[in-house]
């Protein structure tokens, strides 16, 4: 399997252009995986471009790719996002990793009030970017056209409130219905919240907004594991795999 690196200007592409990795693209391609010239690699824009090509120099200060083929793949519909509560050590990190893999289409972090993390001043944009690095690492690795975008961080409130361009769907292993009964009716926002639960305050500013409770099965799942879990049972209905 080709490697796949990341490129922002991949727009209006054509076979024959020749596009330059840099910075840390560059770095992982020379020196990391030890590319050389003439081996063939794929470059994504992470916006709908893949293209196939081939290295004609190889240099930690640049890897420069002749492409030779260039498709735009078209984004999945309807859309599933992610709304991942924010958890203590790396279990939020882990379950954005995942679902990257797995093909989310959005991911918005949730400040939920039973969280024991917070992302308060300079640690909120830290954090943030951490996320953003996270998801493209995940999705080079799993070669996606397209990467989902990682939102600011929301509370409740604000979570609600996404409901007007989001079905939204409450991972909860008290619901008495199971997400393979729920009809999807356009793009699906899933919400996980943190180790401690959602608070039930919280969970009835969520049903006043329109969502509903589902669980996974008779188990209970970590934070770590309920989003990826939804989204495989999800995309296997929706015919995405």
């Amino acid at each position: 399997m080709a490697h796949c690196y990341w490129h922002d200007a991949l727009e209006g592409a054509t076979p024959g252009d020749l596009v330059t990795l840099t910075g840390d693209e560059a770095h992982h391609a020379a020196v990391v995986s030890r590319m050389r010239r003439g081996e063939r690699v794929l470059v994504s824009d992470g916006r709908g471009v893949l293209a196939e090509g081939v290295i004609d120099r190889a240099e930690r200060d640049g890897v420069d790719v002749v492409l030779q083929h260039v498709q735009e793949v078209p984004a999945p519909t309807p859309r599933i996002g992610l709304a991942q509560a924010l958890a203590k050590g790396d279990r939020a990190e882990l379950a954005v990793q995942a679902s990257t893999e797995l093909g989310i289409d959005a991911i918005v972090p949730w400040q939920a009030r039973r969280s024991v993390v917070q992302w308060k001043a300079d640690r909120r944009e830290k954090s943030l970017e951490r996320w953003r690095k996270v998801v493209r690492e995940a999705g080079k690795q799993a070669i996606r056209p397209h990467l989902p975008e990682v939102g600011d961080v929301v509370d409740a409130a604000g979570l609600a409130a996404l409901a007007e361009e989001w079905q939204l769907v409450v991972l909860d292993p008290a619901a008495s219905v199971t997400i393979a009964e729920i009809a999807v009716e356009r793009d699906v926002l899933l919400v996980v919240g943190p180790e401690g639960g959602i608070e039930a305050a919280e969970l009835e500013a969520l049903a006043a907004a329109g969502a509903m409770q589902v669980r996974m099965g008779d188990h209970v799942l970590r934070t770590s594991t309920a989003g990826p879990a939804g989204i495989a049972a999800l995309s296997v209905r929706l015919g995405r795999w």
